[in-house]
C-alpha cells in the first residue's frame, strides 16, 4: 500500500525544530508556490460592542503539494480561516486566494463553481448517500457537474485508498474508516487544487483515525495533492509537513516537520 506512517518518527528537540512566522511558502521540500493563501485577512462578526474578531490580520500561505495542519484552542479562528480560504465564508477585509484567484472578485455563482471544480472537502460527517454504492458516491460530484471521470485517476485513487474491493458496497456495508476513505476519494476525484479537511478524524476511533491520516499522507506523497487540515489532535498534526498555530484569530507560531511531542510542547507553551 502506498503511503508513509509518520507517527512513529523519533521526536526531535523542540528548540532544534525550524520555525517561521506566517511565511507563504514553507514546506518540507523547500519553497513551493502557495496553492492557497490569505493576505491581511480579517473576519469579524457582530457590530459595535458585540463585535467578535475571528481573524485578525492573517497573512499565511499553504504550499502546493504539501500537507499543513491548522491548530489552536476553541474559538481561535482555525475553522474560520479554512472556510474563508475555501470560499465557504467571506472576509470582512483583506484577501483570500486559491492559486492566483482572488475569491473576493468572484460572484456567489463563481465561488460555487470554484468549490466544485477546484477544491475538495472532507469533514467529520461522511455525507455519503446511503442508497448509492461507494463508487457512485465517489463519482457523484462529477456526475452532477456533467463531467466525465478520468478512469485512470479514479483507479489510482481507489487503489491508493484501499477501496478497490469495496466499490460495489453501500455505506452501511462499510466500516467507519472505509466510509471516510470513500469521502476522501470523492474529494480527490476531480483533481482538486486543494483538499480542505475539517477535523476529519473527529468521528473515528483511534485505529480508523490513524488509517485515514496515513491515507491523507499518501495522497500528498504519492498523488502530489495539497491538503490543509484543521485538527485539535497533536497525533494527527504529526502527519503533516507543517503546523500553523492560531490564537485569538492570529497566527502566532509555526512548526515544520512536526512530531506529536513537539506539537504538544508548543500547544502547552501557547496555552492551547
Amino acid at each position: 500500500m502506498p503511503g508513509h506512517l509518520l507517527h512513529g518518527r523519533d521526536d526531535a528537540d523542540l528548540a532544534s525544530l525550524p520555525r517561521t512566522t506566517a511565511s507563504p511558502t514553507p514546506g518540507a521540500g523547500g519553497p513551493r508556490c502557495p496553492a492557497a493563501r490569505t493576505d491581511r485577512a480579517r473576519k469579524t462578526y457582530g457590530v459595535g460592542a458585540a463585535t467578535v474578531v475571528a481573524l485578525d490580520d492573517v497573512t499565511v500561505g499553504f504550499a502546493a503539494g504539501g500537507f499543513t495542519a491548522i491548530m489552536g484552542p476553541s474559538g481561535s479562528g482555525k475553522s474560520t480561516l479554512m472556510h474563508c480560504l475555501a470560499g465557504l465564508d467571506t472576509l470582512t477585509s483583506g484577501q483570500a486566494f486559491i492559486g492566483d484567484t482572488d475569491l473576493a472578485t468572484l460572484s456567489d455563482r463563481d465561488r460555487t463553481f470554484l468549490r466544485r471544480d477546484r477544491l475538495g472537502f472532507v469533514f467529520q460527517a461522511f455525507n455519503l448517500l446511503p442508497t448509492l454504492t461507494a463508487e457512485e458516491n465517489i463519482t457523484l460530484p462529477a456526475d452532477l457537474a456533467g463531467r466525465e471521470v478520468d478512469q485512470a485517476w479514479f483507479q489510482q485513487i481507489v487503489s491508493t485508498l484501499g477501496l478497490t474491493g469495496r466499490l460495489t458496497h453501500r455505506p452501511a456495508q462499510l466500516s467507519g474508516g472505509q466510509q471516510q476513505r470513500t469521502a476522501v476519494a470523492r474529494a480527490l476525484v476531480s483533481r482538486p487544487e486543494v483538499v480542505f479537511a475539517d477535523e476529519p478524524t473527529g468521528a473515528l476511533d483511534s485505529k480508523a483515525s490513524a488509517e485515514l491520516l496515513r491515507f491523507l499522507r499518501s495522497v500528498v506523497d504519492d498523488l502530489s495533492q495539497t491538503v490543509v487540515m484543521v485538527t485539535h489532535d497533536p497525533a494527527a498534526a504529526a502527519y503533516a509537513d507543517r503546523v500553523v498555530f492560531l490564537v485569538d484569530g492570529a497566527v502566532v507560531e509555526e512548526l515544520t516537520d512536526p512530531t506529536r511531542d513537539s506539537v504538544l510542547e508548543t500547544m502547552k507553551r501557547l496555552g492551547s
